[in-house]
C-alpha cells in the first residue's frame, strides 16, 4: 500500500486529530501511529488488493464464526480503525479477533478491542513503516501475531509477540500450504499473488 505522510499535524488530543482524520478525502486513509502525528494512506496498489482478498478469503472461508468449529472460529476484518493505548491510531490491512475471546463482533469505530492478529500486505512504499513502526508497536500494544505479507516476493512472515517484542516464528512462500500462526489450517499462498515469481 503506497503511503504518503503528511505535514505533521500537532493537536492537543486524540480526538481532535481522529476529527481531521474524518475530514480526509475519500480513498484517503489516515493513522496515528506517532503520538500527535496523522500519517495518510491513499487506495492500495492492485497487487496489494489482489492479496489482500485473497487472504481475506481463505481466512474467512475456513475460520467464519457461521461455519467454523467453536475452537476455530474468529471474527476477521479488513482494513478497520484500531483505537491502541497511547492516543495512537492504526489500520491494519486486517485484523481478527477469537471468538472465544471476543463473543461478538467488534463494532465501534474505531475499534477499541485489542485484536489478536493483525496483517499488512507490503509494498516498496511502505515496507519501511510497516517493519519498522507498526509491526513493533502491535507488540508493545499486545497484539499476540502479526504477519507481514510481501506480495513481490510471495511470502508471509508470521511473528509472536514475546515480552512486548515481535519474534519472527513462521514464514511461507509461493505456493506452500503451511499452517501459519495463530490460524491452525493450512493455507494454499499460491492464490494470493497477482504477480509471478521473483527469479
Amino acid at each position: 500500500m503506497l503511503v504518503v505522510t503528511s505535514s505533521a499535524k500537532r493537536v492537543s488530543s486524540f480526538d481532535q486529530l481522529y476529527a481531521e482524520i474524518e475530514r480526509l478525502p475519500e480513498g484517503i486513509t489516515g493513522q496515528i501511529l506517532v503520538p500527535g502525528m496523522i500519517t495518510t494512506l491513499p487506495r492500495p496498489t492492485p497487487a496489494h488488493q489482489y492479496a489482500l482478498q485473497g487472504i481475506g478469503h481463505d481466512l474467512r472461508r475456513q475460520f467464519d464464526p457461521k461455519r467454523a468449529s467453536n475452537s476455530k472460529r474468529w471474527w476477521i476484518l479488513p482494513e478497520v480503525e484500531i483505537r491502541l493505548p497511547g492516543g495512537r491510531l492504526a489500520v491494519p490491512d486486517l485484523a481478527g479477533w477469537r471468538v472465544d475471546r471476543v463473543p461478538r463482533m467488534p463494532s465501534e469505530n474505531p475499534i477499541v478491542t485489542l485484536p489478536d492478529w493483525c496483517a499488512e500486505v507490503l509494498s516498496p512504499s511502505t515496507a519501511a513503516t510497516d517493519r519498522a513502526v507498526k509491526l513493533t508497536l502491535y507488540a508493545k500494544c499486545g497484539v499476540g501475531h502479526v504477519w507481514m505479507v510481501d506480495p513481490t516476493l510471495r511470502l508471509v512472515e508470521a511473528y509472536e509477540t514475546r515480552g512486548e517484542r515481535p519474534t519472527l516464528v513462521a514464514t511461507a512462500r509461493d505456493a506452500e500450504t503451511d499452517a501459519l500462526p495463530p490460524f491452525e489450517a493450512g493455507f494454499d499462498l499460491g492464490g494470493w499473488w497477482a504477480e509471478e515469481p521473483v527469479t
